[in-house]
């Protein structure tokens, strides 16, 4: 899911530009929106009962209706876990207001944002949204274990696959109970070579006897200690060429694909190679 965000002043016309985006991405794909509120607007639109159900103890309520629709409430909800739970259905989120935000994002008004700018402008009529949409497709995507395995089961062959292998990497905070914690890892890759190295690994496993899809990421820039941070998914026939598949396919990723690590602990930091 290919993720855009919008900051700028409220006068800077940002729903403007959020709808102009979602007209033109609705072309491509399925598109959602986050919109930050910064009051605690009144959700429970469709009656008193789902405020009965949060007072009585509830940490989220869903209210459905006889048409499909839906609405929710609920006090926990940050904007990663939102575009985590978007990414297996949708192919771009446009996100309004998140300014600290660190997302590919448009500034208007000469708001500065946390994030890598794509395109700024005065206001939002003065936008070039073709360069725009071209700049946000070369970001990389938002992708989940759950976007991923959406991914491979929408393969033409998936009526032949009987198993869906996974392997998840994740960062982890010590190697032995006494080791200094890890804070962070920060990880930057060889533009250009690190793809076309992570395409010719999917094409070699999707070469295989009985292995239908592959798909494959690795997360770049800064990864908090627990978060995840690289992903296998194999969808194959049976569960000895999955098996195998996710093996290789991460032991070979980590081996040809070149991506530099930055450790940061609690005391020092040093790039992975230079040790």
């Amino acid at each position: 899911m290919q993720v855009l965000g919008v900051v700028g002043p409220s006068d800077s016309g940002k729903t403007t530009l959020v709808e102009r985006l979602v007209a033109t991405l609705s072309d491509r794909g399925r598109v959602a929106t986050i919109k930050h509120c910064s009051h605690d607007p009144d959700l429970d639109t469709e009656g008193k009962d789902t405020a009965r159900h949060r007072a009585a103890g509830a940490d989220a309520t869903f209210g459905l209706t006889d048409d499909a629709g839906w609405f929710a409430t609920g006090a926990d909800r940050s904007l990663a876990d939102t575009l985590d739970e978007l990414a297996p259905e949708y192919d771009y989120a446009i996100v309004e207001g998140y300014t600290d935000a660190d997302l590919p994002q448009v500034e208007l008004g000469g708001r500065e944002g946390g994030g890598t700018v794509l395109q700024t402008a005065e206001r939002a009529d003065d936008v070039d949204l073709g360069a725009l949409v071209e700049a946000l497709e070369d970001t990389d995507p938002h992708e989940t274990l759950g976007s991923l395995v959406a991914t491979v089961e929408r393969s033409a062959q998936a009526e032949r696959a009987g198993a869906i292998a996974t392997f998840t990497g994740r960062v982890r905070t010590r190697d032995a109970p006494d080791d200094e914690p890890t804070e962070h890892l920060e990880f930057e890759r060889y533009d250009g070579l690190a793809a076309d190295r992570m395409d010719a690994l999917q094409a070699d496993l999707e070469a295989r006897e009985d292995v239908f899809a592959v798909a494959l990421h690795h997360r770049t820039g800064v990864i908090e200690a627990g978060e995840h941070v690289v992903f296998v998914v194999i969808l194959a026939g049976h569960r000895e060429s999955a098996f195998r598949a996710v093996e290789d396919g991460i032991d070979r990723l980590k081996d040809e694909v070149p991506l530099f690590k930055k450790e940061v602990t609690v005391s020092e930091e040093f790039w992975r190679h230079d040790r």
